[in-house]
């Protein structure tokens, strides 16, 4: 059997440091494991990020994607965020990206309450042309989005957010250790999201 050759970039959140616990590290190494390449940064600044910076970062890693196979984006928490911020700067590499996974994004009243974040406030989403329809997937009870990832997002851009019931902000503290659904989604796109309660 021919395995498809995929580029993923994973992209952390707000006081993210890559810990090995978390959900994201474990998939960039079931991904490695799967003979794929894997690109898991550490975006600079991570307790105090800047939105250019981040941005920069972004466009660099976005440009070592292998052009040769599928490129796959996701993006957890404050990455989601940056990504809708990229789309709408036009930023290089978006619109060559296959798929993009949007993983618990904070609202924008909870950024805007953070000065850590509060430059990362998001830019019109109904007015935001999207070149590669994400996957939205959220907590219905995350204590980042209180309004609600349909409400906040969803509705927005004309996606419907998938949301996992008690899942909160899909992190450590969440439970959000391993996730299979997610190694799933991203070896097969038609994979239907489920919590680690309902992967048991």
């Amino acid at each position: 059997m021919t395995v498809t050759a995929r580029s993923y970039l994973v992209l952390h959140g707000w006081q993210n440091h890559r810990p090995r616990d978390h959900w994201q590290h474990w998939l960039a190494d079931r991904l490695t494991e799967h003979g794929h390449a894997v690109t898991y940064p550490q975006l600079p600044d991570a307790d105090d990020p800047v939105l250019e910076v981040w941005l920069d970062s972004l466009a660099r890693h976005l440009g070592g994607l292998d052009a040769r196979g599928e490129r796959v984006v996701i993006g957890h928490s404050l990455s989601a965020v940056l990504w809708l911020h990229a789309v709408a700067r036009g930023l290089p590499g978006t619109d060559a990206v296959d798929r993009v996974l949007l993983v618990a994004p904070p609202s924008a009243s909870v950024l805007a309450r953070h000065p850590e974040v509060a430059g990362f406030v998001l830019p019109p989403l109904d007015a935001l042309t999207l070149p590669t329809p994400p996957r939205l997937v959220a907590g219905d009870d995350d204590p980042y989005c209180p309004e609600g990832a349909q409400s906040a997002y969803g509705d927005l851009l004309g996606l419907t957010a998938e949301l996992l019931p008690g899942a909160a902000h899909l992190d450590l503290d969440a439970g959000y250790g391993s996730w299979p659904a997610v190694l799933e989604w991203c070896l097969d796109e038609d994979t239907k999201f489920r919590t680690r309660e309902q992967e048991a």
